[in-house]
């Protein structure tokens, strides 16, 4: 299993009409978090994630509803999801839920869940 491609994925709502400049903030929040959530349980996991890289791949949902799907979809099949809620300070009212951050994980298992969306 060392050599299995592992990958990161950020999704991002489109809906929300955010900037460019917050819609990557939002997506770094999502990595980030990710990626700590990961080291707690997987630290050599995040180990080799990052000998082979740090694959990230960014896709768009078109709903709240769509990504909270992915989140439970996630959640289900244990990997690391994360999901960043705005704090309301600049473009979004508070407590919108903007981003989702999935893994490092297999990248076959993430395809699962990820595997028909669109890329930002």
């Amino acid at each position: 299993m060392e050599k299995q491609e592992l990958k990161q994925v950020i999704v991002l709502r489109r809906d929300l009409e955010m900037g460019k400049g917050k819609m990557v903030a939002q997506g770094c929040h999502a990595a980030v978090e990710a990626v700590l959530e990961t080291m707690k349980r997987d630290k050599q996991l995040v180990e080799r994630w990052l000998e082979q890289g740090q694959k990230k791949i960014v896709l768009r949902v078109d709903s709240e509803e769509e990504l909270l799907d992915l989140y439970r979809r996630a959640q289900e099949l244990g990997i690391t999801a994360v999901l960043v809620v705005d704090k309301g300070l600049t473009q979004l009212p508070p407590n919108t839920v903007t981003a989702l951050g999935l893994g490092p994980a297999p990248a076959e298992v993430l395809d699962k869940i990820t595997g028909k969306l669109k890329l930002l």
